[in-house]
């Protein structure tokens, strides 16, 4: 019988200017518990894989079960079958730990792909996919980088997309039909399929001061990435841009220095590429960022949304309950309820045998 748990970070993007950009890895893991019973030599489960979940969403229906359809085992297929392994090992069970928010920007779909990806090279034996390349796996499927690059390799990055062929683009998602039957991907071809192009991303860590940690309010409700995406505009005036690029070439320096500047900090996290046009959707975030500050919370160094939202990320050195306080008395008056974590900076995807 073979053992062994994939755990993987959940992650904040953005962190203010950093707009599909900046990833920040959060003390709060994706876990996989695999078993493999090697000694069968034949299994009646779906594609050799029975998959088991707790956690968030667990109650709701809206986590499938089948390998099949699960995002996590569809993206370990992937893998496999890109390596000429139609299916997972004999009697393989996945069981899945997820305390991760659904839906509230804290990159849950991130870390599902990239645990999913981690999955596929543990099982099929593919010890030669290095940390790198499995990074095109995963952009061939989760295609924001600062999320999954986050949850891949951990700590505070900075992360880019390469410009990819035109046919690359078109393969915005999984080759489904080359990888699951019907219904989710239409004929099973039984190809194998096409391998992503190499160094599809790249991303760099930089450093990040002991003293910060994050403290993560977390609203009772979901919005979806692809609606906060639609609310974005399609032009940005100069004046903004320009904005947001002098923050975020302040935002990696500052974030890493010991002590931290938190009115540097502060001005560093500003932005006005995305957060204004989301306030459509959370209702109290304006006056929540506009509000906050070093002056008017004592050890807060700036406050954000946390990727799409609504979770709220603020960075802080103490009284962290109070800032989270704060946070939510303001989405109260909104009549929404929060809960609040405090966490930090983690490592990346880590497999224990």
């Amino acid at each position: 019988m073979e053992t062994f748990t994939i755990k993987t970070p959940s992650s904040s993007a953005n962190i203010g200017p950093g707009f599909d950009v900046i990833g920040l890895a959060l003390s709060l893991y994706l876990e996989l518990r695999v078993t493999i019973d090697r000694s069968k030599q034949s299994s009646e489960l779906p594609l050799n894989c029975r998959v088991t979940y707790e956690g968030e969403g667990a109650h709701s229906g809206d986590i499938p079960l089948d390998p099949e359809a699960n995002l996590i085992t569809r993206v370990a297929l992937y893998v496999l079958r890109c390596h000429g392994q139609r299916a997972f090992p004999v009697e393989t069970h996945v069981h899945i730990v997820n305390p991760i928010p659904l839906g509230r920007g804290l990159g849950s779909s991130g870390a599902a792909v990239v645990a999913g990806a981690m999955l596929g090279k543990q099982v099929g034996g593919l010890h030669q996919l290095t940390d790198e390349r499995l990074f095109d796996f995963c952009l061939m499927i989760e295609r924001h980088p600062d999320n999954v690059g986050a949850a891949l390799f951990g700590g505070f990055v900075g992360t880019y997309l390469k410009p990819l062929s035109p046919e690359d683009i078109a393969r915005v998602e999984i080759p489904l039909s080359e990888v699951l039957p019907a219904p989710a991907g239409g004929e099973d071809t039984g190809k194998q399929p096409p391998e992503p192009p190499i160094g599809i991303g790249h991303h760099i860590k930089f450093p990040w001061a002991k003293e910060i940690k994050a403290v993560a309010v977390i609203p009772d409700f979901e919005v979806a990435t692809a609606k906060a995406r639609e609310v974005l505009p399609k032009e940005y005036p100069r004046q903004d841009v320009t904005f947001n690029l002098q923050r975020i070439a302040l935002l990696p320096v500052a974030l890493g220095q010991s002590p931290p500047d938190p009115d540097l900090i502060y001005l560093a996290m500003q932005d006005k590429l995305h957060q204004q046009y989301r306030q459509t959707l959370i209702p109290g975030l304006g006056e929540i960022v506009q509000s906050m500050s070093p002056s008017s919370q004592k050890g807060l160094l700036g406050v954000c949304l946390s990727g799409a939202g609504p979770t709220i990320l603020a960075l802080a050195t103490e009284n962290f309950e109070e800032i989270a306080e704060s946070i939510i008395g303001r989405f109260r008056q909104q009549n929404i309820s929060c809960r609040w974590l405090l966490l930090q900076p983690a490592e990346g995807t880590t497999v224990t045998r």
